[in-house]
């Protein structure tokens, strides 16, 4: 695993494309963009045995994983045609285990992140409604060592105030109020280019577990813990 890496030309054709993002200087450096992309699957990969190590994955390959270098302009007053990334996504298997890894890689800006970003409804309200029963599982698993070590604190976006049907003096309410739940672990580029980075990134992506293993639970099972 250690001997496949980020190439610094793929980090150098990102810099590149940013200054020069349209669909002459694209074309005339296609090359350079299938080479990228290339690399990006073999580093996609290596983080795809690793996941697979320690949980179910149902995304097939590395190159399955990836997301596509256009942009989606019909609805964005930003027309430049091409993302300045390269990234990809990996779904876990069957509807027990939620939740899901991505990975980004981009010069000043590469990160790896899980988990849900944006919850449906019903899902939302399970998860507050556990968490405001007893949010102390919750509480344990984002202060433990390797958690804070890889992302820091939970991320996301919150409510201003306590979400319908919840008190504001609730003392979960700091997590009562995320819409999102989201692990980020970002990564300079100096860390990006080095040889330990897909161990380094597979170890963020287990680093998660304990988070999805109880998110899963909580969507998956009623309050006896009979599947649903």
């Amino acid at each position: 695993m250690s001997t496949i890496r980020i190439e610094e030309s793929s980090l150098r054709y990102l810099q590149q494309l940013k200054k020069h993002n349209d669909r002459t200087w694209f074309a005339g450096h296609k090359q350079e963009f299938i080479e990228a992309q290339q690399n990006l699957e073999l580093f996609a990969g290596a983080l795809l045995a690793g996941l697979n190590a320690h949980d179910v994955i149902e995304t097939p390959s590395g190159k399955s994983s990836l997301h596509r270098i256009y942009r989606d302009t019909r609805f964005s007053a930003d027309k430049t045609p091409y993302k300045i990334n390269l990234s990809g996504s990996f779904t876990r298997a069957t509807k027990s285990r939620r939740g899901g890894y991505h990975f980004h890689i981009e010069p000043g800006n590469s990160f790896i992140a899980g988990g849900f970003w944006m919850p449906n409804p019903p899902d939302l309200k399970r998860i507050r409604d556990e968490i405001a029963f007893d949010a102390t599982p919750l509480r344990k698993i984002v202060k433990t060592k390797s958690f804070v070590a890889s992302f820091g604190k939970l991320q996301g976006e919150q409510l201003k105030t306590a979400p319908k049907g919840f008190d504001t003096a609730h003392e979960a309410i700091d997590l009562l109020r995320y819409k999102q739940f989201l692990l980020i672990s970002k990564f300079t580029d100096k860390e990006v280019l080095a040889a330990s980075f897909v161990k380094q990134a597979s170890q963020a992506f287990k680093n998660m577990r304990p988070f999805f293993d109880f998110m899963s639970e909580i969507l998956t099972t009623d309050i006896n813990g009979v599947a649903i």
